[in-house]
């Protein structure tokens, strides 16, 4: 899986200062910033509807290039002209590449992560082992959905920088949070070694990793539930080894 801790949104520069005294300028800024979100062009839609637009364009654009070309491959100039857009509206959504290879990251694990949240949920009171096949088919299934999206999740997001690899590392945590409740959970039903697995839970995720990214880079032959059963079997053997 990918990593763990707070959520984190895509970088973006300082804000810059707006006169929080409140004065009269403060006050006209405001209200002719309101005006132009709110002006609506031939085509009945408002400013901040066009720049979501654009933002869309751009994400779309990133997913496509960065998960079939690379992210080293793709220039800001490529995206720019695959979504439509001007480097100067690339600017305005991101502050670099590597912020929009981060918040198409953060996009995929947040829905991965928020199916397997629903997947446990689900099923508080099975046994141990349906839990995790439910957690492991519920996180594979959803980040691994797209093969463009594996490569971003699995491939591209490792060693780009400091900050990408922060992200990574930070929502690695936060999915073995959730490898260390169910660890915690089933020890106190006695389906589980009472024992630390905070080691365990990244190792985990090594294994989910490289058999993810080798399945969909060798055409996925195999079927996703095979994938899914051996990361099952593997879970639940160390989950229950002495």
């Amino acid at each position: 899986m990918a990593g763990s801790a707070p959520v984190r949104s895509v970088p973006t520069p300082d804000a810059p200062a707006t006169g929080s005294g409140g004065g009269a300028e403060s006050g006209q800024t405001t209200r002719a910033e309101t005006r132009s979100s709110g002006r609506r062009d031939y085509g009945g839609r408002t400013a901040s509807q066009r720049r979501a637009e654009r933002r869309d364009r751009l994400m779309k654009a990133g997913l496509e290039l960065f998960g079939t070309e690379g992210y080293p491959a793709v220039s800001i100039e490529r995206l720019c002209a695959t979504a439509n857009v001007s480097t100067r509206n690339f600017y305005e959504e991101f502050p670099s590449r590597e912020a929009l290879l981060i918040a198409l990251h953060e996009q995929n694990t947040v829905r991965a992560y928020e199916a397997v949240l629903a997947a446990v949920a689900d099923a508080l009171d099975a046994p141990m082992p349906e839990r995790v096949s439910r957690a492991i088919r519920a996180y594979v299934s959803t980040a691994a959905a797209d093969p463009r999206w594996t490569r971003i999740a699995f491939v591209e997001v490792v060693g780009v920088s400091p900050a990408v690899e922060a992200h990574r590392i930070q929502w690695r945590e936060r999915l073995s949070q959730l490898v260390e409740a169910e660890a915690q959970l089933a020890i106190s039903r006695g389906e589980a070694t009472n024992r630390s697995f905070k080691l365990t839970s990244m190792a985990f995720f090594g294994a989910v990793n490289e058999l993810v990214y080798n399945w969909s880079n060798n055409g996925r032959q195999v079927p996703l539930e095979d994938i899914c059963a051996e990361l099952t079997r593997l879970a639940v053997a160390v989950l229950t080894a002495p």
